[in-house]
């Protein structure tokens, strides 16, 4: 994936900023003991940076200990997650480089490339994880808004026609990213966030698809397990990042959870449970939406597969919306950085 960063780089005693993306935004959600991460502009320069930064020096030991890479990366990860882009680091820190080299793999952990040289290079060695000769439907996980889209899906169509892939997908496409990439190729899915609480996508993107006969698989169909009951009726498992999530903190977890009630009153009235009810309103949207939903547990399995028995009529869907209304659902979507992935910021530039 690819986000802002300002990395501060000291060379001889003289300042100069650098950064190797592009993308800024104008909010970041923090957490602990602040209400808002605040970004400020940085002078001589258009870029937002978060109002705190990281000084990433002691990773490679200065006042204790230099740290692995891997204990080092998950710092700058977890950092980067809650909202900070400025990141200081220097070329005399830690022995032979070692701090900026940190630096640069922690980056990348957060990097989306679409060049034909990457695609290629995914592709290949994804087949050779997988021991398959092809792969059913390939697709970008996220667009880099940094490469035309065409240059993307030139080289997944090079890959059709040479049987390494069958299909070719997008997630978290723009409207304009759509329609450009189905002009090369044609598109046969696109992966987009959507449930009860995550309706973004029916004003154009659903519209779109269905005019280009495109499919959706639906992702995090019970809104990040929201309903399938976490932090309602079991405890978040540690370390998991919807311990920090805006929609499952504090005021707004409590708001949530009326909704929760008003849908598992609903589930009794089905005789079913609530992520089935949920997973049933999401395929009775129609066919060309498939939920996707993610578990560890096999009971969560027989449960889901269960959601296929279980028929719902126009006014039993309009009856499980009208439960969970959007202006009442609280707190916003993503994690502050993850917000920039989301399909409306995914144009790319023209070729």
């Amino acid at each position: 994936m690819v986000g802002v960063w300002l990395i501060c780089l000291k060379i001889k005693g003289k300042v100069e900023l650098g950064a190797g993306f592009s993308w800024t935004s104008n909010f970041w959600y923090s957490f602990s003991n602040f209400d808002r991460l605040e970004y400020l502009e940085v002078v001589y320069s258009s870029r937002l940076v978060s109002r705190l930064g990281l000084g990433c020096a002691g990773l490679s030991g200065i006042y204790n200990a230099p740290v692995s890479h891997e204990d080092g990366c998950s710092v700058i990860k977890e950092a980067f997650n809650r909202g900070i882009t400025f990141f200081d680091t220097a070329d005399v820190n830690g022995e032979k480089h070692d701090n900026e080299i940190m630096v640069g793999k922690g980056r990348r952990l957060v990097e989306v490339k679409g060049t034909p040289e990457h695609v290629r290079a995914c592709c290949e060695a994804s087949l050779k994880r997988l021991d398959v000769e092809y792969i059913d439907l390939y697709y970008q996980h996220r667009v880099d808004t940094s490469v035309p889209i065409e240059e993307t899906m030139g080289e997944l169509k090079k890959l059709v026609e040479e049987g390494k892939i069958k299909y070719i997908g997008l997630s978290e496409a723009s409207v304009d990213t759509i329609k450009r990439a189905h002009t090369v190729h044609p598109i046969t899915a696109l992966q987009m966030e959507y449930s009860l609480w995550t309706r973004e996508i029916e004003d154009e993107i659903i519209p779109l698809c269905r005019e280009l006969g495109i499919g959706i698989l639906a992702y995090s169909p019970l809104g990040k397990g929201f309903f399938g009951g976490k932090v309602v009726v079991e405890t978040l498992a540690n370390g998991s990042q919807l311990a920090i999530h805006p929609r499952f903190t504090g005021e707004n977890l409590e708001k949530n959870k009326l909704l929760y009630t008003r849908l598992s009153n609903l589930a009794i009235k089905h005789a079913c449970t609530v992520p089935q009810l949920a997973l049933a309103w999401l395929l009775h949207r129609g066919d060309d939406i498939i939920p996707i939903p993610g578990t560890t547990k096999v009971k969560n399995i027989i449960d889901n597969i269960g959601t296929l028995a279980l028929k719902l009529r126009q006014e039993d869907s309009k009856e499980i919306c009208d439960a969970v209304p959007l202006d009442e659902v609280s707190g916003e979507n993503d994690l502050g950085v993850l917000s920039k992935y989301a399909w409306k910021f995914a144009n790319t530039p023209s070729k």
